[in-house]
């Protein structure tokens, strides 16, 4: 299996680089193999991070359907360029504007990521459960994303509210 997709540049994308290949939690190694990849991107301007994060939303689409469809398996577990989106999501809020320095913010947003990804807080159990194919298995970990976003959100502004 692991040559099959190592041939083809979709399985390298859709196995972020092959770090979802790993033997256990490979979602936890595909998000820590995204972290570099993210802070050497933070350092660009906001848009170029946006627009990366939703062509990687894109190209990761159509890699994980090729995987999906070699596997003949609904949302492998060697997928994780889904991991690298909602990390790359749930990072944003704190990089832009730069509130914390960055080591604080991939810490923040690593934790937060992977604990609504484990959680499957609704519509990431929705989105994981009912969608299927490449976007579906894209999806839920945007989602996933959307809700680490949001609540780095409220803890920066439950933080500053503590300092007036």
């Amino acid at each position: 299996m692991v040559r099959r997709l190592l041939k083809d540049p979709r399985g390298w994308i859709a196995t972020g680089l092959g770090s979802g290949l790993a033997p256990k939690a490979p979602g936890t190694w595909g998000t820590l193999a995204s972290l570099p990849f993210l802070a050497l991107l933070s350092k660009l301007p906001w848009w170029v991070y946006g627009g990366t994060v939703i062509a990687l939303f894109a190209i990761g689409v159509w890699a994980a359907q090729w995987v999906i469809s070699e596997l003949k398996t609904e949302d492998p577990g060697v997928i994780v360029i889904d991991e690298w989106v909602g990390m790359g999501v749930a990072l944003a809020p704190l990089v832009y504007p730069q509130s914390l320095t960055l080591l604080a913010s991939v810490f923040i947003s690593f934790l937060l990521f992977r604990g609504f990804d484990i959680a499957k807080v609704w519509p990431v159990s929705w989105a994981d459960k009912n969608l299927n194919g490449g976007f579906g298995a894209m999806l839920d970990d945007l989602l996933a994303g959307l809700w680490a976003a949001l609540a780095s959100v409220l803890l920066l502004w439950s933080f500053s509210l503590g300092k007036s």
